[in-house]
């Protein structure tokens, strides 16, 4: 069912392969590492921005290990931008769940949690 969805959409998934490489490689490697650089940043108090310059790279890295290990085409745009759209999408929710626990961790006597992505003034 996955695997139909995302041939259809155009992803280059490897010869024979089947789902295992993108579950591997995208979801679980990638993820990871989306997920903890949308943490990084958070915790650096930058701007959300570079999350989407680094889950960019991550992609890239992601592009090319399909083909170095699995066979899949490297120069694939819809493929490059389906990861890139699973990976900023893991940073960013990352980010901000990062970014609402720091704020009401440092500033705990004007913030409250309200949500895992939100927080408000306090009462």
């Amino acid at each position: 069912m996955i695997e139909g969805f995302l041939t259809s959409l155009g992803y280059a998934l490897p010869p024979g392969g089947g789902l295992t490489p993108f579950l591997l490689l995208t979801l679980a490697i990638g993820g990871g590492a989306a997920w903890r650089t949308g943490q990084a940043v958070a915790e650096g108090w930058t701007p959300v921005w570079p999350v989407l310059v680094y889950t960019a790279i991550i992609a890239a890295a992601v592009r090319f290990l399909h083909y170095a290990l699995f066979g899949a085409t490297l120069l694939s745009p819809l493929s490059f931008l389906i990861d890139f759209a699973l990976l900023a999408v893991i940073g960013l929710v990352a980010y901000r769940i990062r970014r609402a626990r720091h704020m009401t961790e440092q500033y705990g006597w004007i913030f409250e949690r309200s949500g895992p992505l939100s927080w408000r003034d306090r009462p």
